[in-house]
């Protein structure tokens, strides 16, 4: 027993170890977007796809989860998913051009679309019901802990020595894991013939692509413009045709009946949501910062750095205060916290001084924090019988709004600025107000909550 503990417990580090690496590598390259644009001459909206496509990837690769789950061990996803992840660092470290650094994040954004949701998975299979709070808040930690210190690191990196040294970090913390994996793993978890449909997953690859494509295209094109309609277009038919092929499937790619719990599906748009302002702030700050504000990237990163510290905290308080004071409570407390954040974003200036804004970053960050593990929790115990679909499911949508949201937000922020964000007063006033579009989405999260969210023994007991 103690032996099959100690293996169980090895490979739950050696995946945790793998999936703080590839989210440091989800948001790393924001620091370094403003040098992107100098060194391939391209806009902020085109530099932007460096991380928007990462984001775009990793949603797509999620609907895969159950499938792989089930139809694979451990040992071989973690292998194949750190392989991929490592052939995509050694591309962007001698990328050329945008479009190969953007190919080598997409194979890098691959890895982590195995890797992230299987880890999940993984955890809430040995947890039992009543301790998911509890142990997705430590997982919360130690995957909110990766990102942050790589971002503030990231940007004394991309300040001292370039951008291109991000991906050699990359490259060797890759391969030491592999070393480690060749050592530790070696758990051989039950598979099962488990069929994939082919044709779903190439469905979703175009609607999610086109859809990403043609928003991402307004700022350069307008919204008339063939680039912007057609892809869109085109992206919104395959979404159809792989939803209505989905209820038609014995084994679906992705199990969408399950939004047909109503408390699974507001958990859903709720955490849609929240991603999506989350990831949406993460692109948007460092260009309003360095390219708007004139400040560098380590300027940036510090700003950052301690609401990003805060969020990491908070990311055990919150799922600790939940088992305290009930969910309801707590996501209204997050919501509070998040509007006052994005309230004071409406009054930043080029001139806005550092403690002013670290500040308002921590208190979005806080109010962030506090939601987000709660509610993901909360959400996957109103299916949990079905967790491996739930999880695919929440990830999956919560991904593709996160992508959707680093795009638009930019892109929005660029439309009001007139076209673009540069270094002016309209560009100032347009980071206003996508703050204030951001500040009305927390608002709608807020009402959601107050009328739809409460504790699951309350739940079932008003509904009896």
């Amino acid at each position: 027993m103690n032996i099959q503990l100690n293996k169980k417990m090895q490979l739950l580090i050696l995946f945790t170890l793998a999936s703080s690496l590839v989210c440091i590598a989800q948001s790393i390259i924001t620091t370094g977007v403003v040098y992107l644009m100098s060194d391939f001459s391209v806009s902020s909206t085109q530099a932007q796809w460096s991380y928007s496509a990462f984001l775009l990837v990793v949603g797509v690769m999620i609907p895969l989860s159950a499938f792989i789950s089930r139809r694979f061990s451990a040992r071989s996803i973690f292998f194949f998913s750190l392989i991929v992840f490592l052939i995509g660092s050694v591309i962007c470290y001698f990328s050329t051009s945008l479009i190969v650094l953007i190919f080598g994040r997409i194979l890098q954004a691959i890895g982590n679309g195995i890797i992230m949701p299987y880890m999940q998975i993984l955890l809430l299979r040995s947890i039992p019901e009543e301790k998911w709070q509890t142990y997705m808040g430590l997982y919360g930690l130690v995957i909110a802990i990766a990102p942050v210190l790589g971002s503030f690191l990231g940007g004394f990196v991309i300040t001292l020595y370039g951008w291109r040294e991000l991906f050699t970090f990359f490259t060797i913390a890759t391969l030491i894991l592999l070393v480690l994996g060749i050592i530790f793993v070696k758990d051989n978890t039950p598979t099962e013939d488990y069929p994939l449909d082919y044709l779903s997953v190439v469905l979703s690859v175009i609607g999610c692509a086109g859809v990403m494509f043609g928003f991402t295209n307004v700022a350069d094109y307008g919204f008339t413009h063939y680039m912007v309609i057609l892809p869109i277009i085109i992206g919104i038919i395959a979404l159809i045709l792989f939803l209505k092929r989905q209820s038609k499937l014995e084994h679906p790619l992705i199990n969408l009946s399950i939004l047909k719990n109503k408390y699974f599906l507001v958990g859903t748009i709720f955490i849609c949501i929240l991603y999506a302002c989350l990831n949406g702030c993460t692109a948007l700050l460092p260009i309003f910062i360095q390219g708007v504000a004139y400040n560098s990237a380590i300027f940036s990163a510090s700003v950052l750095l301690p609401g990003g510290l805060l969020i990491i905290v908070f990311n055990i308080i919150g799922p600790l205060l939940t088992n305290r004071i009930g969910i309801k409570k707590v996501l209204i407390l997050g919501c509070l916290i998040s509007i006052i954040g994005f309230g004071a974003m409406m009054f930043y200036t080029q001139d806005s001084s550092f403690e002013f804004m670290a500040i308002t970053q921590s208190i979005r960050y806080i109010g962030t924090g506090l939601a987000l593990m709660p509610a993901t929790t909360w959400t996957l115990t109103m299916v949990s019988d079905k967790v491996e679909d739930g999880t695919a499911v929440n990830n999956t949508l919560r991904q593709i709004f996160a992508a959707i949201g680093s795009s638009m937000v930019v892109v929005i922020a660029a439309i009001l600025a007139g076209g673009a964000i540069n270094h002016n007063s309209a560009s100032v006033v347009a980071f206003n107000q996508t703050s204030l579009i951001m500040l009305a989405l927390h608002v709608f999260m807020l009402i959601l909550t107050i009328i739809f969210i409460d504790d699951k023994d309350k739940i079932e007991t008003s509904e009896i």
